[in-house]
């Protein structure tokens, strides 16, 4: 019975402490003036848009908070305008009880670079959409040459760089996908001298799967430079060439 006193007691000074929070949020003038800004862009995994830039587009567009009054801050329109931007995905522009807004930005994450033998050069990201390539943002990713249709890109490539992208062993591997004129796939690793051969994009996860056991079991004991090119184009095969 004590206890069970105990927890009610508990649960209505939690419920009290919440609804005075919120009372005092809610019933704060709304005539404050912005003296600080909060501007939050996750840069660990990339960096196409940093925290000085948002200030400076918020400047150019005239909506940079600082010193206005808070009914004259519009964060809808604060969000629409950082959205034009490309590297970005989403945004959250909110204000709060203390004179200041808070901007959270996220930026888009591109998993494949483009560079068609056609002279295209962009990004897909891990959505499976279209963003330009940055000259100010240094990104490690798998780079995708020759000859690649836009239809190809967005489809067998996207699904390819997945698949490669959930197997840590590839993900590191792998630093080129080549498209033959005839629309088959070599990739070109970062370890090891030689072309992997996978031909048409069937199959692909067996496909690896052949190889990865390949690397383990026979070029892990013989020398990852030993062949010059190894296939797994046919069913239940690893076709390998000597060097010359």
């Amino acid at each position: 019975m004590v206890k069970r006193i105990v927890s009610i007691v508990a649960f209505t000074l939690v419920t009290l402490y919440l609804v005075a929070g919120f009372t005092v949020l809610n019933s704060k003038p709304t005539d404050w003036v912005c003296n600080d800004l909060h501007v939050i862009t996750d840069t660990t995994r990339v960096c196409f848009i940093t925290s000085e830039e948002v200030i400076s587009i918020l400047k150019t567009n005239r909506l940079y908070p600082i010193n206005k009054p808070a009914d004259s801050i519009d964060s809808r329109l604060i969000e629409q305008t950082l959205l034009k931007n490309p590297y970005v995905r989403r945004v959250e522009c909110y204000k709060t009880p203390y004179n200041s807004l808070c901007i959270h930005v996220e930026q888009r994450l591109p998993i494949l670079r483009i560079l068609s033998s056609s002279g295209q050069n962009y990004y897909i990201d891990h959505l499976g959409d279209v963003m330009p390539a940055s000259a100010s943002s240094a990104c490690r990713l798998t780079v995708a040459t020759g000859h690649i249709e836009t239809e190809f890109a967005h489809n067998e490539l996207y699904e390819f760089a997945c698949l490669l992208r959930e197997r840590p062993f590839w993900d590191k591997q792998i630093q080129q996908i080549n498209i033959t004129p005839q629309g088959e796939i070599e990739l070109i690793p970062r370890v090891g001298n030689h072309i992997l051969f996978l031909g048409h994009p069937t199959d692909l996860s067996e496909k690896l799967n052949r190889l990865e056991i390949f690397y383990s079991k026979v070029l892990g004991q013989i020398g990852w430079n030993k062949y010059s090119r190894i296939s797994v184009e046919f069913d239940n095969q690893v076709i390998c060439k000597r060097w010359e």
